[in-house]
């Protein structure tokens, strides 16, 4: 009886819930009369556009459970989003109904493996579990975050040293820093869209009249890596000394390249010990069994040939 009401109640919690993301993804007929009116045709960009809103309107109601109350301009969490490149304000909202959405469906997809395939019926024994899925749920879109700004970072680390080495060139063939920021940006796309729109937003920032401390900081905040942090306070460094940009830039270009051969050494360096694993997992038995059985095979025949014959 308990299966049945677990099952039952399973049953109506997701059918609730697929219901509820039909009824919010329905269109708006009115508004999309309208829309059309104005529009005169119904582009794909429209269709997109509305597909957004209505996921946005659904996800509202789940990213308020999660959202903080305060504070949150200031946190972490917002921080991690403009490291990983989500300046979207639609970027929380789906993040926080993706931390409640996965909140209540992992324990629920927990509890119906447990009741189904594993036959489990003691609360006492299930609980556990699904207070660890609970967790699980929560905290997955936190480390897809930070796995995401990981491999921002290192694409902003691996296309850094070729940037500033065309940064040198160009500030020491003549070109303002302002005008050689802009050539890199346009360069270095072919190579890192990140940071090529990084270096594009720093223009900007400029542009609009920020202190060059203030945007190389904010530069070094968003990206959040040694070498541009680095490479700002050098730069802030050289403003306030009145030292040459090119020498300094030059100096740091050297200390770059440096630094990517020591990687790539270290990364080299890695290989042999990340070998051993496999070798000794996988490949040494496999070779040992070729190698030593037919002896042993050949050895125990004879053995029992010798103690059969006494």
């Amino acid at each position: 009886m308990e299966k049945i009401l677990i099952l039952l109640l399973v049953f109506l919690t997701v059918a609730g819930t697929v219901f509820g993301v039909i009824w919010f993804m329905q269109p708006n007929a009115v508004k999309q009369r309208l829309v059309n009116l104005q529009a005169g045709t119904k582009g794909s960009s429209e269709s997109v556009s509305q597909w957004v809103s209505s996921v946005l309107r659904m996800a509202k109601p789940l990213a308020r459970l999660s959202l903080p109350a305060e504070g949150w301009e200031n946190s972490l969490v917002r921080r991690q989003f403009i490291q990983a490149g989500f300046r979207d304000e639609s970027a929380p909202v789906i993040f926080f109904a993706l931390k409640t959405a996965l909140g209540i469906l992992v324990p629920i997809a927990v509890l119906m493996l447990m009741v189904t395939v594993l036959d489990m019926s003691d609360w006492i024994e299930m609980l556990p579990l699904l207070i660890g899925a609970l967790i699980v749920g929560y905290l997955l879109p936190n480390a897809a975050l930070s796995k995401i700004t990981e491999r921002r970072q290192r694409e902003i680390t691996e296309a850094f040293p070729d940037a500033i080495d065309l940064l040198t060139v160009c500030v020491e063939a003549g070109l303002a820093f302002d005008s050689a920021l802009m050539r890199v940006a346009e360069e270095i796309r072919a190579t890192s869209e990140v940071l090529a729109d990084e270096l594009q937003l720093l223009i900007l920032e400029l542009r609009a009249g920020s202190g060059r401390e203030t945007a190389l900081r904010n530069l070094a905040l968003r990206c959040a890596t040694q070498d541009l942090d680095a490479f700002a306070a050098i730069l802030i460094q050289s403003d306030r000394f009145g030292t040459s940009i090119a020498e300094s830039l030059r100096t740091q270009s050297q200390v770059l390249r440096t630094k990517r051969m020591q990687r790539a050494e270290e990364q080299a360096a890695k290989v042999g010990v990340k070998l051993v694993i496999p070798l000794v997992l996988f490949i040494f038995p496999m070779t040992m069994i070729v190698i030593v059985g037919p002896a042993i095979i050949s050895i125990m025949q004879n053995m029992s040939e010798i103690f059969g014959a006494q």
